[in-house]
This record gives C-alpha cells, structure tokens and sequence, in this order.
C-alpha cells in the first residue's frame, strides 16, 4: 500500500493496514510525497468547494495550464508518473493499493486507463507508456474518473 503523507490519507492507510492485516510501519506500507493532493493554488486553495468548478473548467480547457501558483492537471500527472514508476520497481508482480487524494486519484486513472491502450512499440514499459499519454486531449479528460469519498477501484 502506499499513500499520501496527509493526515487524512494516513488515517485511512491506517484503518486498511489494520483491516488487512499489514503492519502499518513495514516495507509494505509506504508514504509518498508524490500522491499528495493537487496544490491549486493561493486563489483556490483551502476555499469553498464551489471554486473548483472553475479549476476544472480550466483544465478541460487546458491542463497544461496552472492555476496562479498552482499545479496544472500535467504537473501533477508528472509526478504521479514518477511515484508509478517506484512503484513498479518496488513492488513488482505485486497488487497495490494507493491511498490519495481526488483530483490524483482521477488522473492517475485517466494516465493509467490511457497507458494500458498505447500500443506504440516504443513504449514497451510502464514509464514510456504515461509518457506517451500525457497530451492536452487525455489529460483534459480527468474529470470522467470523479471519485465519491472513501471510493476504492480498481486499476489494471
């Protein structure tokens, strides 16, 4: 398992840990910086959930593009890619459970959901197929994977 280094994310890693099981301080479970909540910026941040509305009407636009101070839809598919790749290569052939936030949650499926239909023969591993997949037409897209709260899916 491995999860957001927020309060709220770690509680959750906690009760799983314990449903399953796992112990909560042992090689599998793991804390990475990279699937923490999309920052939105001073504008947005930690405001009325009405703003988002506005982010993502922004991101559909163009998820390239940063709210002032803030990270784009590519900013945080960037280092969701990065926290994908340790964890192919620390968890390989295993089942993961990863434990984040909304709007990561929702573009690490629509990277992932993207990667697994590439078919280029240069993209032979996990890496070079998120690679390929981070363009405007499928990142603008995250908001077809919205999450309820406390929602599990799984992934392939």
């Amino acid at each position: 398992m491995c999860y957001s280094p927020f309060a709220r994310t770690r509680h959750t890693a906690e009760v799983v840990a314990s449903t399953l099981n796992l112990p909560f301080e042992g090689p599998q479970c793991k804390v990475m910086e990279d699937l923490r909540e999309r920052y939105f910026g001073p504008s947005f941040e930690l405001l009325s959930h009405d703003k988002y509305t506005e982010i993502w009407a922004m991101d559909e636009k163009d998820p390239f593009t940063r709210p002032e101070g803030g990270e784009s839809v590519d900013d945080v598919a960037s280092r969701l890619a990065s926290a994908m790749a340790t964890m192919e290569s620390e968890y390989e052939g295993c089942t993961i459970l990863v434990v984040s936030h909304g709007d990561p949650l929702q573009i690490l499926q629509t990277i992932l959901n993207a990667a697994s239909k590439q078919m280029e023969p240069s993209c032979n591993d996990l890496a070079s197929r998120i690679q390929a997949v981070r363009i405007p037409s499928i990142l603008s897209q995250h908001r077809k994977f919205a999450l309820l709260t406390g929602e599990i899916r799984a992934v392939r």
